[in-house]
């Protein structure tokens, strides 16, 4: 999702609603409840239907939603859920078993939800607080380190701010820039902007544009191209092997990372299978304590002309999250191994091969 649309959000919602779905879950479970009445069903399921018919990515999949939850009601479903939050997770699940969309999801908030002009720009406050946010949060990086055997490792929370964290981007790769192979950890990465996804994909590529990726909308039937930029701060990474570590909480713009290396053979990926979520879109206020995320646009990636909504991006080596980073951090020693002819270092890598090689044994021992 662009970081500001004509659906401008609140900062605070902003960053709810692009991490995954069960952080969104959690969140309301934490809110107080309150009861619902039957007129207050109505008119939220009427809203959101009409919404889904206005802006939902798929017109005739927002029609089937509509007849599927109509039906449900004239059922009566809905009649005996009078907890806010129950009615907010039975009115998701019954859209998403239509969309198969893991981005729709209807919210509930005990505080009120503010009403917001549509607007291309946010206002100074909120600016200020983006800002704030981002520094506060290292724009999405964790932590960046170069492992023994001259591996590097970025543990990637979220793809955040590409203008204002292109100097944090730039530090990250240049610290690891003389590392033999790199590691992405995207495991605990719920996705962020797709400008940022572009920006660090930037730097593994050479200077000739590579097109990553499209996202297509509904609205004006347009189409957004990514691709990456053939001049970064700081240094490219070079043709070097990188590895991307994935789990089923790896989600959206985290999941086109992936799926962008993947399908050009730029990485292997390293764990499980990824959420499914592959369709941007934006949050629209039903009420004061309900609103609904609705994904107006899909990706399409250039050369396979799918995306990973539903099934989630496969990993090549697939193991259990809690074995990704000794597998990769293996895969990258042996190969660091086999290609050097320095007997010394032959001899240190195999020390530390055998090391990592154990503590991954004792990991899946465990299981």
């Amino acid at each position: 999702m662009k970081k500001y649309t004509s659906l401008f959000l609140s900062i605070v919602t902003v960053f709810i609603i692009i991490t995954i779905g069960n952080i969104v879950i959690v969140a309301q479970n934490e809110q107080n409840d309150m009861t619902i009445d039957a007129k207050t069903r109505t008119e939220v399921i009427d809203t959101i239907l009409q919404n889904l018919n206005d802006s939902y990515v798929f017109a005739d999949v927002a029609k089937k939603m509509e007849e599927d939850v109509r039906s449900r009601l004239k059922n009566k479903e809905y009649d005996n859920i009078t907890s806010a939050k129950q009615f907010a997770v039975k009115l998701t699940e019954d859209l998403q078993s239509i969309s198969k969309d893991k981005h729709l999801r209807v919210r509930y908030s005990f505080e009120k939800m503010p009403v917001r002009e549509k607007r291309e720009k946010p206002t100074e406050q909120e600016e200020t607080e983006y800002r704030n946010y981002l520094k506060r949060i290292n724009y999405g990086f964790e932590k960046v380190e170069r492992l023994q055997g001259n591996v590097g490792y970025i543990d990637l929370r979220g793809f955040f701010g590409p203008e204002l964290g292109a100097e944090t981007v730039a530090a990250a790769m240049t610290f690891v820039n003389g590392t033999d192979a790199l590691i992405f950890d995207l495991r605990n990465n719920g996705g962020g902007d797709p400008e940022m996804v572009a920006l660090i994909c930037s730097y593994l590529f050479g200077d000739k544009p590579v097109h990553l990726n499209n996202l297509f909308f509904r609205d004006g039937n347009r189409t957004e191209e990514f691709w990456t930029k053939p001049n970064v701060l700081g240094k490219k990474y070079g043709d070097k092997d990188v590895y991307v570590l994935t789990s089923n909480r790896t989600f959206s713009g985290a999941e086109e990372f992936s799926n962008n290396l993947k399908v050009l053979k730029r990485a292997t990926i390293v764990g499980e299978t990824t959420g499914g979520g592959a369709n941007p879109g934006g949050v629209f206020r039903i009420n004061d304590h309900f609103g609904v995320f609705i994904p107006v646009g899909r990706a399409i990636n250039p050369i396979t002309k799918t995306n990973w909504e539903g099934t989630g991006v496969l990993p090549d080596v697939a193991v259990p999250k809690d074995q990704a980073l000794k597998t990769a951090y293996l895969l990258a020693l042996n190969k660091s191994f086999n290609n050097t002819k320095d007997e010394n270092l032959k001899k240190n890598l195999k020390v530390l091969i055998d090391q990592q090689q154990k503590e991954l044994d004792e990991i899946r021992v465990k299981k």
